[in-house]
């Protein structure tokens, strides 16, 4: 087993590096999703190598995604600091992207299982950010399986976030948000999604990712998880709103 686990932790790291496809049906039908997170560690040792290790996604938090994928919870993925996206990203760069809203949480003291969501709140900044779902599958969406999702990062693409700020727990509870592209609505939701709340998303990835030695330290940032399904990413000029925290644009070429 342990001779598989390095081979396809290499597999996905060099499909990082070199932004190449790994081959559909890499993992065995059987591989657990214990295994599928040694081999995201595994990658993430290596990336670690040669970047930092910036912070974390988190998918499938909410009912309709994770029934998607048939998942009993949400996943994880880490990220270094070349999936943090400036104002402009290009398509020819990335595999077949995809769009989401999602509240960024941006660490500004360590934080522990023992805090609570008020402490969480109090503990971070929140930016209103976009993630950019993107697998190193081909036709991934919404084919892949769980442990394939875990392995691949949590089909951690990149994201961009704007300029975060302090809010509470009441001020980013059951907000709206709101993606246009080129002025136009293509997708709105609520923080409800999101765990109920986005804090709890955060509270449960603090417990998750402590059985790899793994926390969330100062300077980190969380994409908490999207408000709604995602959308193909295309070129063109995004905007996403939210009630109480702010509004992130960028432009698609």
């Amino acid at each position: 087993m342990e001779q598989s686990l390095n081979k396809w932790v290499s597999q996905f790291y060099e499909a990082y590096e070199n932004k190449s496809i790994i081959p559909n049906g890499i993992l065995p039908s059987n591989i657990t999703e214990y295994a599928a997170y040694d081999i995201q560690e595994g990658v993430l040792q290596r990336k670690e190598e040669t970047e930092i290790h910036k912070g974390y996604k988190i998918s499938l938090t909410s009912q309709e995604t994770r029934n998607i994928f048939s998942s009993a919870t949400p996943l994880y993925g880490a990220m270094g600091e070349t999936t943090i996206f400036g104002p402009r990203i290009y398509l020819n760069d990335l595999n077949e992207p995809l769009a989401e809203i999602e509240l960024v949480f941006i660490v500004q003291e360590e934080l522990t299982e023992e805090d609570s969501l008020e402490d969480i709140m109090n503990k971070c900044l929140i930016a209103p950010g976009v993630e950019i779902p993107d697998s190193r599958f081909s036709n991934w969406f919404p084919n892949l399986t769980v442990t394939e999702i875990i392995a691949d990062s949590a089909v951690s693409g990149g994201i961009i976030y704007g300029e975060p700020k302090k809010l509470t727990y009441e001020d980013i509870d059951n907000i709206k948000g709101t993606l246009l592209l080129d002025g136009n609505e293509i997708a709105s939701g609520y923080s409800t999604e999101v765990e109920g709340h986005p804090a709890k998303a955060v509270q449960w990835l603090i417990s998750k990712i402590k059985e790899y030695n793994r926390s969330l330290t100062p300077g980190m940032f969380v994409s908490s998880g999207t408000f709604i399904l995602p959308k193909p990413l295309t070129k063109g000029v995004y905007k996403a709103e939210y009630e109480n925290v702010g509004d992130i644009e960028f432009t698609v070429e």
